[in-house]
């Protein structure tokens, strides 16, 4: 029998041995080697080898007999994988004959005997030679792979090499920006030596007391160590347990609510277009998915006071959970009690209903409602914490299912204030450039209005804006609370409710013209079919507007 060629490259000395064998059973294929990230040196790795069974050749056999007693053994390996993944052969053994009574075009059907491999063996080793070829490749095949996976191995070194030149050069420049997005995109790529190299230069460049860029990338990098370590949830849950007593973070929470205008300009949009929907109802009820402290209720009942006529009875009902106690100080009963005194100093008929459970967890027969009243919903900040069909898993989608109970309540306004951010269905790099320039915004404006060696300006930050930060970057799922989305989505989601645009009046234009004159005049305020975006620096920072 013939004999064939059996080519192996060695992993190590990469040369190009040749063997002789007498049968055609086995080819060491060219392993594709893979590169250390940063030496770029060839790690080991093992020859795949493909094994090729003895395949059956058409014949036309006249005289031979069927009953043959002397059938041909025809020995091959089939490939097999040991436990470690590595292939092995395990040898089979098979007969085969013909039955003289098959005709010429059904032969291929039945097993060959031994007299039609005598009668044609030089065609069947040709078949046999042919399928190698289609299969594996000529031997001149082997040099040229050989070539091409030196020539990718050249080519991701090159590259690798590149990066950390760049990198090398950020950390001469003390590039904060550029090295935690380099930290990010590597972690992205599961490139663990680059991720925890610039986790250890990126320490020395963050601080929580330096400037906007040093104190954001202080909680930016605490995001990254908690999703290298799979521990976002930990974390988060961790800064969740050390908030301050509940005094504190309320005065912490009003330092911001002063200091930055996001809040005051979301309520502020929200209540001018409630005011101007039930400018006519003498009875209204208003239902807050996320009521927190109600502060925005505060002003709206003194604004609703002075209407010409008098003022409505107002009947607010408050939802949100026990986990929000904390900044009010108590359960909702706090809220209930805040309000109804401010009603009272202003002489407004007041009632207050409260609900202590997630808005998610709010169905209709909750609402209490009652006939002859003129509903206005606010989702005020609250929306982006309900999941959505992203999550995936059996999690239910309750961002679109609070928006069709809002409709069926056939309300004359609903509100909806959200921050102009896309952190829900983004991949974890975008997402993390996507966070990091939205909130180095935010950092900006509070440096611009609170001294850095004011003494609660860590702790406002730490509290109030730390928390959501590493929600954002380190956790997934539905741990991930923080999804928020763009206008543009929130249109559609309206939209396939079955609600349309409520554009909000003039004057509610003007007179958060009016609170931005109190601020910087890095803060811009424009208006793009019906909706109010606050900004700074020209970056849009919040959304507002309404439907019905």
């Amino acid at each position: 029998m013939k004999e064939s060629k059996s080519y192996t490259i060695s992993n190590g000395s990469h040369r190009l041995s040749e063997q002789q064998v007498e049968e055609p059973e086995s080819y060491c294929w060219p392993p594709i080697q893979n590169l250390d990230h940063l030496t770029g040196t060839a790690k080991g790795s093992q020859d795949t080898h493909l094994s090729i069974k003895t395949f059956e050749r058409y014949c036309t056999l006249e005289s031979s007999s069927g009953t043959s007693s002397n059938p041909v053994q025809n020995s091959s390996s089939s490939v097999s994988f040991s436990p470690d993944g590595s292939p092995s052969s395990q040898p089979e053994t098979q007969s085969y004959h013909i039955d003289q009574h098959h005709s010429p075009d059904n032969v291929c059907a039945s097993p060959v005997s031994h007299s039609c491999l005598t009668d044609d063996v030089d065609g069947l080793m040709h078949k046999i030679r042919e399928l190698e070829s289609a299969m594996l490749g000529t031997d001149s095949d082997i040099p040229e792979m050989y070539n091409m996976s030196n020539k990718v191995r050249q080519n991701e070194v090159s590259l690798e090499e590149e990066n950390i030149s760049q990198i090398m050069d950020m950390i001469s420049r003390r590039d904060l920006k550029g090295l935690l997005c380099a930290c990010a995109k590597a972690l992205a790529e599961n490139d663990m030596l680059i991720t925890e190299w610039l986790i250890s230069e990126l320490r020395q460049m963050v601080s929580v007391s330096g400037d906007p860029l040093q104190r954001l990338g202080a909680y930016m990098l605490e995001g990254l160590v908690a999703k290298l370590a799979s521990s976002g949830s930990s974390i988060y849950k961790a800064l969740r347990c050390k908030e301050p007593a509940s005094a504190e973070f309320f005065s912490y929470m009003h330092l911001l609510y002063e200091i930055c205008p996001y809040f005051k300009f979301g309520y502020m949009s929200a209540n001018g277009a409630i005011a101007e929907a039930v400018k006519d109802e003498s009875t209204v009820h208003i239902i807050d998915f996320q009521i927190v402290q109600g502060a925005q209720w505060m002003i709206l009942i003194h604004a609703l006071a002075t209407r010409p006529g008098g003022p409505p009875k107002i009947r607010i009902t408050g939802i949100d959970d026990s986990t929000s106690a904390y900044a009010r100080g108590g359960g909702l009963e706090v809220v209930g009690l805040r309000l109804s005194r401010v009603a009272e100093s202003c002489n407004v008929p007041f009632e207050f209903h409260p609900i202590n459970a997630s808005g998610s967890e709010v169905e209709l027969e909750d609402l209490g409602l009652r006939p002859g009243e003129a509903i206005a919903v606010n989702f005020a900040m609250m929306l982006h914490h309900m999941p959505d069909e992203s999550v995936g898993g059996h999690t239910p989608n309750h961002r679109d299912r609070l928006l069709r109970l809002a409709k069926s309540l056939s309300p004359k306004v609903v509100t909806l204030v959200e921050q102009e951010t896309n952190t829900n269905t983004a991949p974890f790099y975008p997402r993390f450039v996507e966070t990091f320039n939205y909130y180095m915004a935010v950092f900006e404006s509070i440096d611009l209005t609170l001294a850095r060696e004011h003494k609660e300006r860590i702790n406002v930050e730490q509290h109030c804006l730390a928390r959501d930060i590493v929600n954002v970057i380190a956790c997934d799922g539905p741990e991930r609370v923080e999804r928020h989305e763009l206008l543009g989505k929130w249109r559609s989601r309206f939209t396939m409710a079955g609600f349309r645009p409520y554009p909000l009046s003039p004057l509610v234009n003007s007179t958060i013209k009016a609170l931005l004159r109190n601020y910087s005049e890095k803060y811009t305020l424009e208006e793009r079919d019906g909706v109010l975006y606050l900004g700074w620096m020209e970056k849009a920072m919040v959304a507002s507007c309404a439907w019905r």
